[in-house]
C-alpha cells in the first residue's frame, strides 16, 4: 500500500504551512532522507525530507497551504494505483485562490484551456519554467497525453518570457509571505513594548589589531568584527545576567547561557539564526558557526531549530556605511545592540588629539525586563571589552 507524505509540523506553534514547490515529479524515483519538497512556514522556507523510498506516485497538493498533518502526495511502487482523498478532488475542478503570489507564467498556464482549466505538466517543469521565464502554454509537451516534461522546458532553451513588464507607472501589487506577515507581526509588538537606548563609543584598535591577528592565525576561518561581537557580548552578559532574560507576563526567564542571534538580510526577509552558548567558544569557533549559519540563512536554507532560543540578538549595518542606528527588539528577547561602522575619528588623548577608530554601538532595551543602571553597566562591560578583548577571551 501507497505511503502518505503528510505535511509535518517543522516547530512548535506550527499549525500549517506552505508548499512552494516539489523537488521529484511524479514519477521519479525518491529515496529516504532525499529532498522531496520545500515548504514556508511563519518562520522560515525549509525542505523537507522524504521518510520513505520508492516512487512519488502521486502529487495532491502541487503548491499552497494546508494544515499540519494533511496529506499532501502519495509514495510507493512502481505502477501502484492511488486515488486523492475524495474530499481533495473537488479543489481540482474549481480554482482555488492561491496564498502565495502567482507569477505570468503560472498565470497564463492556468488560464489555457486543458481537460482542467490548466496546461499539463509536471510540477518539475512548472519549476523550470518559472525560472526561466518561459511560456509553458507555447510548448508542445512530449509526456505522456502531451504532458510537458523536464526535457521539454530544456529543450526551449532560451524562449524569451512570455510577460510583459509591468508598464510605467504601474503600482506592483505584492503578496504578503507568512515569513514577511511574522516579521511585521514581530515588530508590531516589539513597538508596543517600552523600550530605552543607551549609546556608546568604542575606541576598536585594539579591536581591529586582534581580529586581524586571528585571521593570520586561522586560515581556513574568516574572522569578522561581528564574531568578536558575538563573543564580548555573550561574556558580558555572563556578568549581567539580568540583560540575559525573556520577558513573560508572569515571569522574568534568567537564561544561564548566551544564545547570540545575528540578524541576517537573506532573500526571504529579515532573518536572525541564532549562535548557542558562545561563551563556551573560541573566537574561531564562533567563527565557524556564524559563517555557516548566515550562509544557510542566504541560501534560503534555514531550519526552524537555527531561529530558535535566541536570548539576545546584534545587528550590525557598519558594512552599509551606517554610523549610528536604533534596532529594534526582537521579542521575547528584552535587549539588542546596534553596531556602526567603525570611523576614523578625532579623539582628545593625553591633552594631544589623535585619529582613532571609532564605533558608535546602541542597545536598545525592554524597561519592563531591565532597568536603566543594569543596562549601562552591560553596555560598559561591552566598551570595555572592545577596547581590551584580552579581558573576554
Amino acid at each position: 500500500m501507497a505511503n502518505e507524505v503528510k505535511l509535518p509540523r517543522l516547530g512548535q506553534g506550527m499549525e500549517a504551512g506552505t508548499v512552494n514547490k516539489w523537488l521529484k515529479a511524479e514519477g521519479e524515483t525518491v529515496k529516504k532522507g532525499e529532498p522531496l519538497f520545500e515548504v514556508d512556514t511563519d518562520k522560515v522556507t525549509q525542505e523537507v525530507e522524504s521518510d520513505f523510498d520508492g516512487v512519488l506516485l502521486k502529487i495532491v497538493l502541487e503548491s499552497g497551504e494546508a494544515p499540519v498533518g494533511k496529506t499532501i502526495a502519495f509514495i510507493g511502487e512502481a505502477g501502484e494505483e492511488v486515488a486523492a482523498p475524495a474530499a481533495e478532488e473537488p479543489a481540482k475542478e474549481q480554482p482555488v485562490p492561491a496564498p502565495e503570489p502567482v507569477s505570468e507564467t503560472d498565470k497564463a498556464a492556468s488560464d489555457t484551456s486543458a481537460s482542467n482549466g490548466r496546461v499539463k505538466a509536471s510540477p518539475l517543469a512548472r519549476r523550470l519554467a518559472r525560472e526561466r521565464g518561459i511560456d509553458l502554454s507555447s510548448l508542445s509537451g512530449s509526456g505522456p497525453e502531451g504532458r510537458i516534461v523536464a526535457r521539454d522546458i530544456e529543450g526551449a532553451g532560451s524562449a524569451k518570457p512570455s510577460a510583459a513588464p509591468v508598464p510605467s507607472g504601474e503600482v506592483e501589487r505584492i503578496p504578503l509571505t507568512n515569513i514577511r506577515k511574522t516579521i511585521a507581526r514581530r515588530l508590531t509588538a516589539a513597538w508596543q513594548a517600552p523600550v530605552f537606548q543607551l549609546t556608546v563609543t568604542a575606541d576598536m584598535t585594539r579591536a581591529n589589531e586582534l581580529v586581524a591577528r586571528a585571521r593570520e592565525l586561522n586560515p581556513d576561518v574568516r574572522i569578522t568584527l561581528t564574531d568578536l561581537l558575538a563573543k564580548v557580548c555573550a561574556q558580558g552578559l555572563m556578568r549581567h545576567r539580568g540583560v540575559n532574560v525573556q520577558y513573560t507576563e508572569d515571569a522574568l526567564l534568567k537564561f544561564p547561557t548566551a544564545n547570540v542571534g545575528i540578524a541576517v538580510a537573506a532573500p526571504q526577509g529579515l532573518v536572525v539564526p541564532v549562535l548557542r552558548s558562545v561563551e563556551r567558544l573560541s573566537l574561531a569557533e564562533v567563527a565557524g558557526v556564524r559563517g555557516e549559519a548566515v550562509g544557510r540563512a542566504r541560501e534560503n536554507k534555514l531550519t526552524t531549530q537555527d531561529l530558535e532560543d535566541g536570548t539576545f540578538t546584534i545587528s550590525n549595518l557598519g558594512m552599509f556605511g551606517v554610523e549610528q542606528f536604533v534596532a529594534v527588539i526582537n521579542p521575547p528577547q528584552a535587549a539588542i545592540l546596534a553596531v556602526g561602522a567603525t570611523v576614523d575619528t578625532p579623539v582628545a588623548r593625553g591633552g594631544a588629539v589623535e585619529v582613532r577608530p571609532v564605533m558608535t554601538l546602541t542597545l536598545t532595551v525592554d524597561h519592563r525586563a531591565v532597568d536603566g543602571a543594569e543596562g549601562a553597566d552591560f553596555l560598559r562591560t561591552v566598551k570595555t571589552f572592545l577596547e581590551d578583548p584580552a579581558l573576554a577571551l
